[in-house]
């Protein structure tokens, strides 16, 4: 399987049909997967954290929206074989896990989730990130990378920019162009030190991320993609919000 990093929206992009539409083409040009272990900015919890495993729940952790955002269903399946994996991976290098059963989809994982894969019929899992340490997402991602050969999409759900100051002003910032343009050239080369190092070296980093976890599960993705060989595409780029985020996202392999 590839491993993924998707921007993913608000609710209200349940109402955008063409952004909506790119996601679900962009599934539909990947193999099925089994199921799906899912890394959401909406989810920073130490230790790592394995979320429910069966009748996984939706967690509607935003607020002010219109009644309809909060009735969303998206009744996925529960991975305990996934879960019972992630265990095996992070047990054999000593990471410490923790769980909590009654824990469900944020709206950065079912979001993107009911575009690409509305049917709801692909199990799925969702992890925390352990905190915002760079090296350690990273890691993370790589002890996950066996997941890719038995079938597991790895779901990283954030956003490349995000700065919600300027949301809905008119035109797109210098800053997200120049942050954007960076991000999708590091990732292209897959400079994990630059990646690693956004802070210091992206153009207008403290503007384009005044905080950075929706940055974040981009680090677990890559982690999981370098094991082997994965060509990096774009297959979602743009704008959204005036240009306040951009929509870029990210497969490798």
């Amino acid at each position: 399987m590839p491993v993924i990093f998707a921007a993913h929206g608000a609710p209200i992009l349940l109402d955008d049909e063409p952004w909506m539409a790119e996601l679900a083409s962009w599934a539909q040009a990947m193999p099925r997967p089994k199921s799906i272990l899912m890394v959401s900015a909406h989810w920073e919890e130490r230790p790592t954290t394995l979320g429910a495993t069966t009748a996984v729940p939706l967690v509607y952790d935003f607020y002010g929206f219109p009644e309809r955002y909060y009735q969303t269903l998206y009744p996925a399946p529960g991975a305990p074989a996934l879960a019972v994996r992630v265990r095996e991976l992070l047990g054999a290098t000593g990471t410490p896990l923790a769980e909590d059963p009654s824990r469900g989809l944020d709206h950065g994982a079912y979001v993107p989730l009911v575009a690409m894969y509305p049917g709801a019929e692909v199990p799925v899992l969702q992890i925390s990130m352990p905190g915002l340490v760079p090296g350690e997402l990273f890691r993370l991602g790589e002890t996950l990378a066996p997941l890719r050969d038995e079938g597991v999409l790895v779901f990283g759900s954030g956003f490349l920019t995000h700065n919600m100051r300027y949301a809905f002003r008119p035109g797109i910032p210098d800053w997200a162009r120049e942050f954007d343009s960076w991000a999708g050239d590091a990732l292209a080369r897959f400079d994990v030190d630059a990646l690693l190092d956004f802070q210091r070296r992206a153009p207008a980093a403290q503007t384009a991320l005044p905080t950075w976890e929706h940055y974040a599960p981009v680090l677990v993705a890559a982690g999981a993609a370098s094991a082997g060989p994965s060509p990096v595409s774009f297959p979602i780029t743009g704008f959204w919000m005036e240009g306040a985020f951009t929509k870029r996202s990210v497969q490798f392999g």
